[in-house]
Formats: structure tokens, sequence, C-alpha cells
């Protein structure tokens, strides 16, 4: 029987997963609060992220956030580029997500694409219906990340191993598995399209949150 995820969870993970800014410490505290007394082990992946994250230095946080999800694209977080790549089809993968946004009630923050995980994340917090599904149709993406975490050692792996593990269906059968599309990459249909949007370093990030 699948384990339901709640909305806490997606919360939860979107917080923890935006950028380390003036803020992170409250919102550390905010998550470790109202997932201690909480079962399941989703929880329990929450939790010891929370634990591990205390107390670090904002600087080396920061750097670390940049080195693991900046500088890799088989560590991004805009969930459409695993699907799409630089194709035409990824322009349409975003708009849908908007239009879906928009027949939810919900306006994402205008400063990050539709398809960044934090922000699929909090749409699935508030509107579990139609967000659930649509981390469903991201299971791939979701999974290739998670992987990728894990190869890297990365304390931010308890998330995605949080966010996955209550998800409708089996998970890839083996690392191999979900690492075949990280492997091949993307397609790279480019022609009339602006390249891949480079993402903000810590400076940029800091003055626009």
């Amino acid at each position: 029987m699948t384990r339901p995820v709640g909305p806490v969870v997606h919360q939860a993970a979107s917080l923890l997963l935006g950028y380390p800014d003036h803020d992170w410490p409250q919102r550390l505290r905010t998550v470790d609060s109202a997932v201690r007394q909480l079962p399941g082990a989703e929880m329990e992946f929450l939790l010891g992220f929370c634990t591990r994250m205390a107390g670090a230095d904002p600087l080396d946080l920061a750097a670390r956030y940049v080195a693991t999800f900046d500088r890799s694209r088989r560590r991004c977080l805009y969930l459409t580029y695993y699907t799409d790549g630089d194709t035409r089809r990824r322009g349409s993968s975003l708009a849908r997500l908007k239009s879906l946004y928009r027949q939810h009630g919900w306006v994402p923050p205008e400063e990050e694409l539709p398809d960044f995980l934090p922000v699929v994340l909090e749409f699935a917090a508030r509107s579990p219906a139609a967000g659930v599904p649509l981390l469903t149709g991201y299971r791939a993406a979701l999974e290739v990340l998670r992987f990728a975490l894990i190869a890297y050692r990365s304390p931010y792996a308890d998330l995605l191993q949080a966010v996955c593990l209550g998800l409708p269906g089996a998970s890839p059968a083996s690392r191999e598995e979900a690492l075949r599309l990280a492997r091949t990459g993307p397609p790279t249909e480019t022609v009339g399209l602006d390249p891949f949007p480079a993402q903000p370093q810590p400076s940029d990030r800091g003055a626009r949150r």
C-alpha cells in the first residue's frame, strides 16, 4: 500500500530546497518543529536533514548549495530540463505548468520558473489533488535527481528521499536504471531557443529574495 505524503512534507521540502539566504535559520527551525512529532519515514528523512544542517556556517552552506545545484545539470532543480532538455517542448511544458497553477488560483513567484522544484512542491502542498499527480508525472526527474544527490553524498538527498518515498508507484529498481537518463543526456534541439537559463549566483539570489 502506498504511504501517503501530506502537504507538510511537500511544504517542508519546498522550504529546505530553497536557497539558504537570511531567513534560512528560521526555515530550518520551522520545519524541525513541524515534523518532530509526526510519524513516518518521510518525517525521519526531513528531521535527519534538519539535524545535519543545524549550526552550519551560513557562508559554507550557501557555497555548498551553489556547488550542489548550480554547477551540475545532473543535479539541477528545474524538472522540465530532465524531460525536455533545451527543446521547444520545454517551453510548452513551462506554459502548461503556469496554466495549471492559474487553474487552481495560485500565482508562483515571478522570479522563478514554474518548474523550479521548490515551486512545484509548494503548489503540491497548497493543492494536493493537482499537485501530487503533477509530482508523480515528474517521478523520473525526481528519481534521477535523488540518485544524483546520493552519489554526490549531499544531505539534500534526504529531502528527495522524503518526497519520492510517498509518491504512488515504484521507484527505479537500481541506481543504474535511474541514472540512464542522466548518462544519455536530454535532447539538445536548441535552434531558435534561448540557452538553458543560467542559475543565479549567491549574491543574485540574496538580492532577489
